[in-house]
């Protein structure tokens, strides 16, 4: 036992020892070795200071041993093993500072690699808090069956789950028993709820607004959207750049033809130019050494897994580096309206209150009546009240709910209803319906929506005669609650941005009619818009754009700029797919639109849109200050050193090191600094506060008189 507890502990010590922690503690300690054995030779002349830099090139050995082995062992020649050769050989003709200075900066520049690859991998798995963490579930459990609590990983199809008011559907399913309305639009993009009932299909991340239901698992929870997400993510660090793939291949040639070259100089040096083998052999190393391509293999991931980083940690996910690289190049963009510039939310904009009709009373009623549901509407309504100081109602009783309808409730012995005019005209005064209506025509006309609130005449009233006077109380009601779609935070200085950064036209794409659409292109300054279009159409539209970027290139010259889509439901994917770069935008988006968009915004704010392309292009820049930086350090330095052997100037082993490795830890940290560019400028609603209501100041703004 002990034995065993020794063997474990002794992984665990190499675990911590290899890992990038113990990487760059050992870089840092091998450093220290090195400056401790040269301070302690040139100030004191210490005969044993050599043992601190033997000590720092064993450290460094170490580390750099077991690279290089597990190259050799899948037959490849790479950087890990030009550098333990080279170490090796300067060692071997007395030179260990420089060999120890080799692998102290070869060993610290791969642990920063790594800690740019850690923290991706950190920013990513951030998005398991989105998952579903329990459902319940009916299982046999040994005694007939129960209900009971489970993990959504664990169910599979055909299982029966219970799917309580407010809770999330925690696979796909079938609806099995009962009936609701369920938020779909993290999936779908659709503003208002979908009424379900048996037969239906749920939507795996839908909420459940009303009454309990149960469900049949159609596909277990790892097939859902929600699991989709965090797969197509994870992958991104494996999809690799045309440049960078153009360096993968060639990385293990150039190696080769680096040490091939380096010993035909040790040869020629050697056997031709007739210098000593000391001075060859020093001339080879210094070429291997400034030769090798460490700073051009790590140019290009480094500065892509620093802006993959960068956007995880603003809800920007990137899907590799090819779409980094496809945002960077856009020209124009084409959006989505419903829950892509609009928040697919309703807000209250106004009480119209009928006749005689008293509209903050009735508004408080209904405040009141909603004061339980988690339907967007009953949402929209008590943020209204209290953007208006308006305190719900206490004297109703009776409260109930019909599915797809609306709601009833008593009050002072009055039947209250609201909801549609089917539900609420059995109990609107006959004299105020047709008023009721033609406002509702004339919002639907102007792009709004409209629900109706109705107090119905209390028989009291009629028994006394009161019903005859408008003024007296018990006498009916009615108001009808305007509401619209908000645009998401960001989206009204959107345009001017993508403006600001060369990128136009901006279009709008959308399935909704033209008058809504209309109203909101106009309200936030959209180049152009499309109304009434079908996934086709809209997928039409992308192709039209393509040809025009492409045709302005051809006169104007210049690059052909790439279309990017934005958008978010299930009828955005064909367009999303058809795009130079797509993005699908909300915290889940459909299925369908994430396995067509390349790039993910979890955040609501559409500043995150101009912001991703700043972003992309500033990668873009890096990348290729980068490339260029490293082959000019390559050249510089190998020619420098072939022509100083052969002027008897050598280029001295430290200083190629120092170049080398200096060059590696410069484009390093050039890349690191993506991960700190300001994040972007986060809009506020008009209410002051992101999402939330209105401000009372914008309330008297809004309280104004529908035309007859």
């Amino acid at each position: 036992m002990e034995a065993i507890d020794s063997t474990r502990g002794a992984k665990a010590i190499a675990r911590a020892f290899f890992s990038t922690k113990g990487e760059l503690y050992s870089a840092s300690l091998a450093g220290f070795l090195l400056l401790l054995g040269w301070g302690l030779h040139a100030l004191f002349d210490w005969p044993r200071a050599d043992l601190a830099i033997w000590a720092s090139l064993g450290l460094g050995l170490i580390h750099g041993v077991r690279a290089a082995w597990e190259s050799l062992a899948e037959k490849k020649v790479d950087i890990d093993v030009l550098m333990v050769v080279g170490a090796v050989a300067a060692a071997s003709i007395g030179h260990a500072e420089e060999g120890a200075l080799l692998l102290f900066l070869f060993v610290l520049a791969g642990a920063l690699e790594d800690m740019a690859m850690a923290r991706t991998k950190r920013e990513i798995e951030a998005l398991h808090k989105l998952m579903p963490t329990e459902t319940t579930v009916f299982r046999d459990v040994g005694r007939g069956g129960e209900w009971i609590e489970a993990s959504p990983e664990s169910l599979v199809a055909g299982e029966r789950v219970k799917i309580r008011p407010g809770q999330r559907a925690p696979a796909d399913c079938r609806l099995v028993q009962g009936a609701t309305e369920m938020d779909q639009s993290a999936i779908t993009g659709e503003s208002m709820p979908r009424v379900v009932k048996v037969g239906d299909e749920l939507f795996a991340g839908t909420i459940n607004l009303d009454d309990p239901i149960e469900a049949e698992v159609t596909r277990p929870a790892r097939e859902s959207s929600l699991q989709k997400v965090l797969n197509l993510v994870t992958t991104a660090r494996e999809q690799r750049e045309p440049v960078q793939r153009t360096i993968d291949r060639v990385s293990g040639p150039y190696s080769i033809g680096v040490m091939a070259l380096s010993a035909a100089v040790l040869l020629i040096w050697w056997l031709l130019i007739r210098r000593t083998f000391d001075e060859a052999l020093y001339t080879a190393i210094t070429l291997l050494i400034v030769g090798s391509p460490c700073a051009l293999i790590i140019a290009t991931p480094t500065a892509t897994l620093s802006a993959i980083a960068r956007g995880a940690r603003a809800g920007v996910l990137f899907k590799g580096g090819q779409a980094i690289e496809r945002l960077a190049n856009i020209g124009a963009v084409c959006f989505d309206k419903t829950g892509t510039l609009t928040m697919g939310r309703p807000r209250l904009e106004q009480v119209h209150a009928v006749a005689w009709s008293e509209g903050k009373r009735l508004l408080s009623l209904a405040a009141a009546i909603e004061g339980e549901s988690t339907h967007p509407i009953a949402a929209a309504v008590r943020d209204g009240a209290k953007a208006r100081d308006l305190a719900p109602d206490t004297e109703l009783s009776d409260i109930t709910h019909t599915t797809g309808r609306g709601m009833t409730a008593t009050w002072r012995g009055s039947e209250v209803r609201l909801g549609s005019t089917a539900h609420t005209d059995p109990v609107t005064p006959v004299c105020l319906r047709q008023r009721v209506h033609d406002v509702l025509k004339t919002i639907r006309e102007r792009g709004q929506m409209g629900v109706v609130i109705a107090v119905g005449v209390d028989e009291e009233a009629i028994k006394s005669g009161r019903a005859a006077d408008p003024a007296a109380e018990g006498v009916g009601e009615a108001a009808v609650l305007i509401m619209s779609d908000s645009v998401r935070p960001g989206a009204r200085a959107l345009v001017k941005e993508l403006h600001a950064i060369g990128v136009k036209p901006v279009k709008m794409l959308t399935g909704d009619n033209r008058t809504t659409a209309e109203r909101v292109a106009k309200s936030l300054g959209i180049d152009e818009f499309g109304a009434d279009l079908l996934p086709q159409d809209k997928l039409d539209a992308v192709a039209a754009l393509k040809e025009e970027l492409k045709y302005k290139a051809q006169t104007k010259g210049g690059p052909v700029r790439g279309v990017a889509v934005i958008g978010d439901g299930v009828n955005d994917a064909p367009a999303l797919a058809a795009a130079d770069v797509s993005m699908a935008i909300g915290s889940i988006g459909s299925d369908a639109a994430l396995e067509s968009a390349d790039i993910v915004l979890l955040a609501d704010d559409l500043s995150a849109v101009p912001w991703a392309v700043k972003l992309a292009r500033r990668a873009r820049g890096t990348v290729r200050a980068n490339l260029t930086f490293a082959l000019s350090i390559i050249g510089v330095m190998g020619i420098a050193t072939v022509v100083g052997s052969l002027l008897r100037h050598p280029v001295t082993l430290g200083l190629g090191v120092v170049a080398h490795e200096g060059g590696t830890l410069l484009v390093v940290l050039n890349s690191l600094r993506l991960l700190w560019v300001a994040p972007p400028r986060q809009a506020v609603s008009r209410g002051g506060s992101r999402g939330k209501g209105v401000g009372r100041a914008q309330v008297a703004k809004e309280e104004v008189t529908v035309p007859t």
